[in-house]
């Protein structure tokens, strides 16, 4: 199979579409609906054009404009956390979205890239150099992924991360007490069972239950 036999294989399928309304619209791949906003006057409109020709052209009523915003809202912070399982480096994800929407960035890519691992990075930073969490902050907002990884494995910032991760490995660790736990099977008491309870339960799970059971 040659390169381009390759090239031409793997790359989507583009399906172009004539609206309903006369306008062409191309579908990549398997997608089914585009969507698109739009302002016009004192109304905001949202507009849905179907693989099959149809489009449809919604306009947000004014008394429900307020309530389409905040969901719009939820929607934009709450994707900012997609693929990150540490709640710290979620949060910190956040707070660095909502610096970005406050200075009217919509679509502006985080400079930094990736966000996992960035929280405790921080903190390593903060108590290595003795600087306040926020200047790590901004220091860390333009640095790449690997340079953030990089950072990490400095020799000076290594041992700080460890011992971080660490401490709050060990905080994750359950401090329920198993033992009163099992003390409970004993009706509160710590005797040991006697020979003959024991021989019961070995046969129980020896499934001779019902033998004649010998103390």
């Amino acid at each position: 199979m040659t390169e381009q036999t390759k090239a031409a294989k793997s790359a989507p399928t583009v399906e172009t579409v004539k609206m309903d309304d006369g306008r062409t619209q191309d579908f990549v791949g398997k997608r089914k609906l585009l969507k698109e906003s739009f302002v016009e006057g004192d109304n905001v409109k949202v507009r849905l054009d179907f693989r099959n020709g149809e489009t449809r052209l919604f306009t947000i009523p004014g008394n429900m404009l307020f309530k389409f915003a905040a969901h719009g809202a939820e929607q934009k912070l709450g994707d900012e956390i997609a693929g990150l399982d540490d709640m710290d480096d979620a949060i910190l994800a956040v707070d660095d979205l909502m610096d970005r929407l406050a200075k009217g960035e919509w679509n502006q890519k985080r400079e930094g890239g990736g966000m996992a691992g960035t929280s405790i990075l921080a903190r390593a930073l903060a108590e290595a150099k003795n600087l306040p969490m926020e200047t790590v902050k901004s220091f860390l907002a333009k640095k790449t992924q690997a340079e953030k990884v990089a950072l990490r494995g400095n020799p000076a910032i290594k041992p700080i991360i460890d011992r971080l991760e660490a401490e709050k490995a060990a905080k994750g660790t359950s401090k329920i007490d198993t033992d009163s736990l099992l003390g409970e099977l004993d009706g509160g008491q710590d005797s040991q069972p006697t020979a003959e309870q024991a021989a019961y339960t070995q046969a129980h799970y020896d499934g001779t239950v019902g033998d004649e059971v010998k103390a």
